[in-house]
This record gives structure tokens, sequence and C-alpha cells, in this order.
């Protein structure tokens, strides 16, 4: 018996028949798990897995989950070192999907959140992500994601002077630049497409959540910033059933810097340049 499957085992009382390794990133090692019971789960393990980072992960899961919109994983067991999930098995993506997938998105969001933020600091993939609560959601915005975020990539010559300026200018018009405010949405905080399986039934799963408060409009912005299938139906099928406020696509650049700048704190790169390019487009305007 392998090390992951005892550890299995242990958290869940029940005999582990065969592991299989899945693609799960380079964050963590996933493995597939078949149970005694006939079920399949997955279990994500990390050594040296930052404080907390597993248990923010099934918060977010149980607590998307209570919206009753798109479906995410089952919770079978956490700890510090390993979360257990049930298995999706993946299918190819359809049109029909892509629809449900919008409208179940919308009503995830409609599910809302009691404050911007949440009631503890949580990640976005190994990277921290600040969650205390401010008023608006520009004022969050721009404080607990996108400054944090250019000082560290200035630290890491990800982003060189002249582009932190345009973001910061940005930052000091954001309350220009937000649109109208819409109380906070209960969101997934890091939707790209390697977050969302494709499963049977024309459901549309969320996994690996970096949930919080915010503004609805940056899921969309996530998903178009990486690509998914089908996006354009994903967003008309949302717009319809939860229509989204005037100038939402002139606002789809400044949703996408705390991702671009989170990519290039990370990854170095061409992200910190797209990050201010992203900017001065927002200021051009």
């Amino acid at each position: 018996m392998t090390g992951t499957a005892a550890r299995a085992e242990a958290l869940l009382g029940l005999g582990v028949v065969s592991t299989t390794p899945v693609a799960g990133g380079d964050i963590c090692t996933a493995t597939r798990l078949r149970m005694t019971d006939g079920r399949n789960a997955v279990i994500k393990t990390r050594p040296q897995a930052p404080a907390g980072f597993f248990r923010r992960e099934a918060e977010g899961l149980r607590w998307l989950g209570e919206a009753g919109g798109a479906p995410v994983p089952d919770v079978l067991a956490v700890d510090d070192d390993c979360l257990i999930v049930e298995w999706i098995e993946p299918v190819r993506p359809s049109a029909e999907a892509a629809a449900e997938f919008g409208r179940s998105l919308a009503q995830t969001h409609r599910a809302g959140a009691e404050t911007y933020g949440a009631g503890h600091d949580g990640f976005i993939g190994l990277a921290p992500l600040p969650n205390r609560p401010l008023d608006t959601w520009a004022e969050f915005y721009a404080s607990r994601r996108v400054m944090p975020y250019v000082r560290a990539a200035v630290d890491r010559a990800a982003l060189n002077s002249d582009d932190a300026a345009a973001i910061e200018q940005a930052m000091r018009r954001i309350h220009d630049l937000a649109g109208p405010e819409e109380g906070p949405a209960r969101i997934h905080g890091d939707l790209w497409s390697g977050n969302v399986v494709w499963g049977a039934e024309s459901r549309v799963w969320l996994i690996d959540p970096a949930a919080h408060g915010g503004h609805r409009e940056t899921d969309l912005a996530m998903l178009s910033l990486f690509g998914i299938p089908h996006l354009q139906l994903v967003l008309d099928a949302y717009d319809d059933a939860a229509p989204l406020a005037e100038g939402w696509r002139d606002r789809v650049a400044l949703h996408q810097l705390h991702p671009l700048l989170v990519h290039a704190v990370l990854f170095g790169g061409s992200y910190g340049v797209r990050a201010a390019a992203a900017a001065r487009t927002l200021l051009a305007a």
C-alpha cells in the first residue's frame, strides 16, 4: 500500500483498492482513489503545505456548493496535508453544457456574500490572498488584490517602475472605473479553465476555488483571460440569466489586473507587461 492510500484510508475509514496519478497542476500531487465501497475520489497532497491551505479550499467548496448553482465535488475529508473530494469523471465540452454553466454560475453569484472578502485570508495557487473585508468592491480590489501584487511584482523584478506607476494610476481612479456597485457576489475567485470540469449530464463543476465575496465580473473576466471552450455561449447564457451592468465589457481589463499580477509574481515572463497594458487601456478609455 502506498503512503497516499494509507493516508486516505485513515481519513475515510474505508479501504482503497487502487490509486492512479492524475493531472493536478504544479502545486499539488493528485491521485485518483478507487475505494472498497465502489466510489471514486481524488486526494490532493502537498508536503509542507502552507498552514490552512487545504482547509481554505474545503471551506470554499462547501460555501460555493451551498449556493445551489454550479456544482462542486463533495468534500470527503480534509487535513493539514491533504484534501479528498469526490471524483468527477470528465467528458468532452458541449454547447449545451456551456449554456447550463452560464446559468448555474449566475445562480452561484446570486447567492451573495456577507462582505467583500472573507473571514480569513486564503490562497490563489500558493500565493497569499488577503481577504480582510472592506466596504466597497473598489476599495477591496485596489487594497486587497491589486496593490499587494504590484509591490510583490516590483520586488521580484517582474514589473518595472513605469508599468507599476500605470497600474497605481488606474487604482487611484478605481471608483470611476469600477462601474455600478452591486453588492458582494459569491465568487470562485480563480476561475480559469483548469478549475472547471466538464461532467456528465451537461454539468460543469467548479474545483480549486479561491472563494470569497467579490464582484461577479471577476469570474467572467478570468474565464475570458485564459479561455474556456464555448466561452461566448457561457457569457451569453449568464447574461440572459443575470444581466450584466452596462459597460461590463469595458471593465474586463480591470478585473484581469489581479490574475495577471499573480502570474507575474509566480511565473514572471510577460505577465507584468500584460498587466500594465491592461491598466493603460483602462486609463485611455
